[in-house]
């Protein structure tokens, strides 16, 4: 099987965690474009009453365009499940998410979820994180100061450029600057250390959230449980 069909199969296992009368969360991203696709055919086939919280745009649209409703946050309730891809899984199943540079949006959405569910390949499990860059959304004003800052604790801050070599800009009009660590040995406190740096608004290490982890495989689907309850 190609990444996209362990995307997919990943996708339609999760999407049977749903359950009529649901506030749900719905992610960003490629593996969650199969999993509304799938929402969708049990909304149709199954007369399913669901209500749906996305992370951008691009989900709210195709949701809606399946018959999901969608409301904003502000109007739901506590979510009963928030359903999201991961660019990495590490073996505590902490995570790096924002590959799409959602990750604000999506933390949001997650922190006000009852319980998450990832949906990965196994591409994404890894033994520690950081190969995969990790984001910052940042704000613009003296955002070269925050770079340089970056720069001398040794984080190797590059900024993220959209298609025609531009300062990508967020949902919110934000810089996204990517640190490329390689290895991050205590997730944690870097954790606490970005939370701590004026300008930064949000990072894409999401810890402690997972309750569990959908992963495609080429022999079949394992659901992985992170023992959060």
């Amino acid at each position: 099987m190609d990444q996209n069909q362990l995307k997919q199969q990943a996708a339609e296992e999760a999407v049977k965690f749903i359950k009529d009368s649901m506030f749900i969360g719905l992610g960003t991203g490629s593996t969650v474009f199969y999993l509304v696709e799938a929402l969708g055919r049990r909304v149709k086939n199954e007369h399913l009453q669901i209500t749906g919280v996305a992370t951008s745009s691009r989900t709210a649209k195709q949701a809606s365009a399946l018959g999901i409703k969608m409301i904003d946050l502000n109007d739901a309730p506590e979510l009963d499940l928030t359903i999201d891809g991961a660019d990495e899984v590490d073996r505590n199943f902490q995570g790096i998410k924002g590959g799409g540079a959602a990750h604000l949006l999506e933390k949001i959405v997650a922190l006000n979820s009852k319980r998450n569910i990832w949906i990965v390949d196994e591409s994404k499990l890894v033994t520690n994180l950081g190969a995969f860059p990790l984001p910052l959304e940042v704000i613009p004003f003296g955002v070269e100061r925050l770079y340089k800052r970056l720069a001398a604790k040794g984080l190797n801050p590059k900024f993220r450029l959209d298609e025609n070599g531009q300062r990508l800009r967020t949902h919110n009009k934000n810089f996204v600057i990517d640190l490329h660590l390689k290895q991050i040995d205590d997730p944690h406190a870097l954790a606490d250390w970005l939370d701590h740096q004026t300008g930064i608004v949000e990072h894409g290490l999401f810890l402690d959230i997972v309750n569990q982890v959908v992963v495609g495989r080429e022999n079949g689907v394992e659901v992985l449980d992170a023992g959060r309850g």
